[in-house]
């Protein structure tokens, strides 16, 4: 390609781009120093890409030297995200999972941020009582969403729901299975945390429902930190989900599996768009619904399913539990298959 077809006027200025951008994307790899830091690494996926897209004209021109070297640098940049993208056909959407259930009962988390004004909370109810899974976690429960949650009530006995000063912030829990006996719920004050210990055959789970507020300039980092206080003190076996506001690769991640001993489980890929585009558009959004588990916990898939309102995607998680001391191997091995058909076809989408 001839150096003309990139007019020389325009080859400065690409450059002092690419310097700019490969800052913002250095930066990101230092946010365990400061959450401002941090923030860059939410948009580490998009800072890549934009940085070989400015790189790629310039290689037919004499800063074709500095083209290469942002190009390797972009594609650094994105191997360190490429686990979490999930490219069909490319992505291994199954790496880190546990493949086999055995005679274990198999049971379903549902994650979901509900989105605090969602325009159809209808086919959120429709999703939760086709999937019919043993306990969901939810975030954004907005007043509105009161009543609607109260329509679950004989399917979803158990539950506690924790409000924010912000209204349009709270958690909950919801769950067929009850609480562990002498357990109590734990709502953390500003609402950013639910917990609740429950019941999973005899065994029980501390699950948590998390949701953080955006990355900095926001109270994100102090909010992580907060949280990590009650991460820290949970049961020997717990799962917690959640919208983190965070991508897996964040800093932010990595304090909270730090803060209680957990292990992020295997990105889904893009959760979360903030403008609505068309599915095939989806890799373009952000990786930020996780979910954590430690102890007996053993995460077998995870899956998106359809969009439901909100501009977050449910996440559907099947897990099972290692049995206890003097536990038999097998009890409640039906679980998986008493909740119907159509719930399998739904978490497998």
């Amino acid at each position: 390609m001839p150096t003309h077809h990139f007019p020389a006027r325009y080859q400065r200025p690409a450059l002092l781009a690419i310097m700019a951008i490969s800052l913002a994307l250095a930066l990101g790899f230092f946010g365990d120093f400061h959450p401002a830091l941090d923030a860059f690494a939410q948009l580490r996926l998009h800072l890549a890409v934009l940085l070989a897209l400015v790189a790629l004209p310039l290689l037919f021109t004499p800063l074709r030297i500095e083209a290469v070297v942002a190009l390797v640098f972009s594609a650094a940049a994105l191997s360190t995200t490429y686990a979490a993208l999930r490219i069909p056909g490319l992505s291994p959407v199954q790496a880190g999972f546990v493949a086999d259930a055995g005679d274990r009962a198999v049971y379903r988390l549902l994650q979901l941020n509900l989105r605090f004004d969602n325009p159809a909370p209808e086919k959120v109810l429709s999703l939760i009582g086709r999937a019919q899974p043993d306990v969901v976690t939810l975030e954004e429960v907005s007043p509105m969403w009161k009543d609607k949650l109260d329509l679950l009530a004989k399917a979803y006995p158990h539950r506690i729901v924790c409000s924010s000063p912000h209204g349009s912030s709270g958690v909950a829990i919801l769950s067929r299975r009850p609480f562990a006996a002498d357990s109590e719920p734990y709502c953390s004050t500003g609402g950013a945390l639910a917990l609740a210990s429950v019941d999973f055959g005899g065994t029980p789970v501390d699950v948590v429902a998390l949701h953080l507020r955006w990355p900095w300039p926001f109270a994100h980092g102090g909010q992580a930190s907060q949280v990590a206080i009650p991460l820290s003190s949970l049961g020997p076996t717990a799962v917690v989900a959640g919208d983190c506001n965070a991508v897996p690769w964040s800093a932010t991640v990595r304090q909270l599996a730090t803060a209680g001993g957990l292990t992020p489980m295997p990105s889904v890929g893009p959760t979360w768009q903030y403008i609505k585009l068309p599915e095939l558009l989806r890799f373009s959004g952000l990786p930020i619904d996780q979910v954590f588990s430690r102890g007996a916990v053993l995460i077998h898939s995870a899956t998106r399913l359809e969009p439901v309102g909100s501009d977050h995607l449910p996440v559907m998680v099947q897990f099972s539990l290692r049995p206890q001391p003097g536990q038999p191997e097998n009890e409640g091995a039906t679980a998986f298959a008493s909740t119907g058909p159509e719930l399998a076809v739904n978490a497998t989408r």
